[in-house]
């Protein structure tokens, strides 16, 4: 695994053999990052890693610059893998929460500018993901601009999604881009 670009640019760090996570292909992360730089800067951006996996997602937002980002992993080796490497890197605004992630988002109170998602493609409450992120309930947890980025697989169809903005497909991996907009009201 390495980090595309930005201050942590051309780090490795190497996965165990014994990790069940598959990481985002290095073609595909950086596909859909030049695809985000149209949508959005991240320096100084908070953001959320949800199904951290092996934090190379969490990584290559530390690396542009994000001022916090909090990972969520559930598995035990994976999340204290992903702290080792954040300490290797000296990643003071990083951390790292070991939960499950739909525990995780029913008592999260600080909304994001940023969400990715990567849940493992065959999750039963996979097509459940894009509506609790980007729930209107009072309990947001992304903020009115921001985005979020789902990937999954090639059998997963969110298009029709009143936020949805753009899919991306690099080989076998998808993305799903939604876009919380502010809703202007007119006075007459």
């Amino acid at each position: 695994m390495r980090v595309i670009t930005g201050k942590y640019r051309g780090r490795h760090f190497d996965i165990p053999h014994s990790f069940k996570a598959r990481p985002t292909t290095d073609f595909a992360k950086e596909n859909i990052f030049n695809v985000l730089t149209g949508y959005i800067n991240f320096d100084g951006l908070t953001a959320l890693d949800l199904f951290a996996g092996t934090g190379s997602i969490s990584f290559e937002l530390l690396s542009r610059g994000c001022r916090q980002v909090v990972s969520v992993e559930l598995d035990r080796e994976h999340a204290n893998f992903i702290r080792q490497c954040s300490n290797r890197l000296k990643a003071e605004n990083h951390t790292i929460i070991r939960s499950d992630v739909f525990r995780y988002l029913k008592h999260v109170n600080t909304p994001f500018d940023f969400i990715f998602a990567d849940p493992p493609y065959n999750l039963p409450s996979l097509k459940e993901i894009p509506n609790i992120v980007l729930q209107q309930d009072g309990n947001e947890i992304l903020k009115n601009e921001g985005l979020f980025v789902f990937e999954h697989g090639k059998n997963n169809d969110f298009s029709t999604h009143p936020l949805f903005i753009e899919h991306r497909s690099y080989g076998s991996v998808n993305f799903s881009i939604f876009q919380k907009k502010t809703t202007l009201i007119t006075q007459r």
